[in-house]
């Protein structure tokens, strides 16, 4: 099969990810091998690339948006067939015995494994998944559409709900694109009023498009205070604000899994219940009620697409901010 590996941490700008032939890799017994159409990329894909990330596998397959086609299953599996459509996100598998396991935490888990991290993932024709962690899609949207759901939607939803936002209210989201667009969605279904902070005048015109009531730079003021606010931009920089847009008893999340240090700041900008905090992982519960709020809304995913080849192109634009909406690797 056709792969993409990363050999060692290196800048995008030298294009590092390297085309490979690998033999096609044979499912456990609780494991599936999927014939992949479309994989997503996001940031993470880029912090492994580069090494943001501590060092856990090289050389590695990255990828873990995966959309493909179930083609053999091991003796174990129940929940999936031969012939089934189905994704892969960030999450491979949890331990399921820690502390954080048993409590249904399994975002936090001690000794998880991670798609195109600690395993090989989806810059590839072929991929094995844990059976537990892999997702039926729904009918209605094609592999192209589903994909940045697979982690873009999955992590965005956890933000969302942990920036404990409620119904009606004002939300903000600095940096707009893969995750932002689809929460945009979210919120408007939620009929929450979103302002939309990006310096891309390519991205506010999206932002408009998709319902958002404001869109501006990163440093103006929004009209109104912010009820809550969702980093997705990996800028330390960005906390701070965040902060002066809040309300009292406001909450920032930070939805990135890297992010540049946070400065100095006064205390004034978090007092009265300000609430910082940082959204790791996902859990499959949360993938299972993104694909359902997918459906239920619809969610459209603005896509740009890029044949496997041209991978570490379009890394380089997505760290140059210039993918609109979300960048997707066509395999077949």
């Amino acid at each position: 099969m056709k792969a993409l590996i990363i050999e060692k941490p290196a800048s995008i700008t030298t294009a590092p990810l390297k085309m490979i032939e690998r033999e096609i890799p044979k499912p456990s017994a609780n494991q599936v091998l999927l014939k992949i159409s479309k994989c997503g990329i996001c940031h993470t894909d880029l912090h492994v690339v580069e090494g943001d990330l501590p060092p856990v596998k090289y050389p590695v397959i990255p990828g873990h948006q995966i959309v493909g086609q179930v083609l053999e299953i091991g003796d174990a599996v129940h929940n999936l067939k031969k012939s089934d459509r189905a994704g892969v996100a960030w999450l491979h598998r949890s331990c399921g015995t820690c502390r954080y396991c048993l409590k249904n935490m399994e975002n936090l888990c001690d000794a998880p494994l991670f798609t195109g991290y600690s395993v090989d993932g989806g810059f590839a024709e072929y991929a094995i998944a844990d059976a537990d962690f892999t997702y039926k899609l729904p009918d209605g949207f094609s592999d192209l559409a589903a994909a940045p759901l697979l982690c873009a939607g999955i992590i965005g939803y956890r933000s969302f709900k942990l920036c404990r936002i409620k119904e009606g209210e004002t939300l903000g989201l600095y940096g707009f694109g893969a995750s932002a667009h689809i929460v945009l969605q979210i919120a408007n279904y939620y009929n929450c009023k979103v302002f939309v902070f990006t310096r891309s005048e390519k991205h506010r015109t999206l932002a408009i498009e998709l319902g958002a009531a404001w869109a501006g730079s990163s440093e103006e003021k929004p009209p109104v205070e912010l009820a809550s606010a969702i980093i997705f931009a990996p800028v330390g920089a960005l906390y701070i604000n965040a902060l002066k847009a809040l309300r009292k008893g406001g909450t920032v999340a930070s939805a990135g899994i890297h992010m540049s240090p946070v400065p100095q700041f006064p205390y004034e900008l978090l007092y009265h219940e300000r609430i910082m905090l940082s959204v790791a992982n996902s859990t499959r519960e949360d993938a299972r009620e993104l694909l359902h709020h997918a459906v239920l809304i619809p969610i459209k995913t603005t896509v740009e697409v890029f044949p496997l080849s041209e991978a570490n192109n379009a890394l380089q634009l997505l760290k140059q901010g210039k993918i609109n909406g979300a960048a997707v690797l066509e395999i077949e």
